[in-house]
């Protein structure tokens, strides 16, 4: 559960310190630098994550990765774009994973709160037989939907980050990535958790 919990948090925050960095040194200093601060920041916190937990986050190593990889190719063409490319692809790549396990009728967020149960066991725990054989399946059901709505969540925001790359100034991009993308998902996580949590205690009353 912490391993997912961290996993998390490098999807929502991984790659905002790159950002920042190049964002800042290429308004002073140009682009070349610019690229050159972003990957360090970029190896920084693959480091970091490295020695602080002696493992790095798969979500860390393709995040962080890109920016290497995209800043790499950035430098050898003079052109920032490929750098600033990174988020978008990062959500599409999300979006296409989501998508994808919904094609396979095994929706990620389902698989992944099965997973952390234990085969066999109960969805929402500690409930009583009668109660929990009408819970189940709608709360199957509510996962199955948030992983669609998600894939479309980060759909949008990778649109958005195309966008942004290819047309708006590197400070709306940076803000787009760095705020924008991480208060969103915060927020949306936090109003889907609560709208689910409401149904079960609706449904729960209800029989009681």
């Amino acid at each position: 559960m912490e391993s997912k919990s961290k996993a998390v948090r490098a999807l929502i925050a991984g790659g905002v310190l790159p950002v920042v960095a190049f964002t800042v040194i290429e308004e002073y200093y140009g682009i070349l630098y610019g690229l050159i601060a972003g990957m360090i920041f970029g190896a920084g916190e693959i480091c970091y994550e490295w020695v602080k937990q002696k493992r790095v986050e798969l979500i860390t190593w393709i995040g962080n990765g890109l920016i290497l990889f995209l800043g790499a190719f950035s430098l050898f063409t003079q052109e920032g774009i490929w750098f600033k490319l990174q988020p978008a692809l990062i959500e599409a790549g999300m979006a296409l994973f989501l998508a994808g396990t919904l094609a396979f009728r095994k929706p990620f967020l389902l698989m992944l709160m099965q997973k952390q149960r234990g085969a066999g066991a109960a969805l929402v725990p500690n409930l009583p037989p009668e109660i929990s054989s009408r819970v189940e399946p709608i709360f199957k059901q509510a996962l199955s939907s948030l992983t669609m709505r998600i894939a479309v969540f980060f759909t949008i925001h990778a649109v958005l980050a195309t966008w942004a790359a290819l047309y708006a100034s590197t400070r709306i991009w940076a803000l787009l990535k760095g705020v924008g993308f991480t208060v969103s998902m915060i927020l949306y996580i936090v109003v889907e958790s609560l709208v689910l949590r409401y149904k079960v205690r609706t449904i729960i009353r209800e029989k009681v």
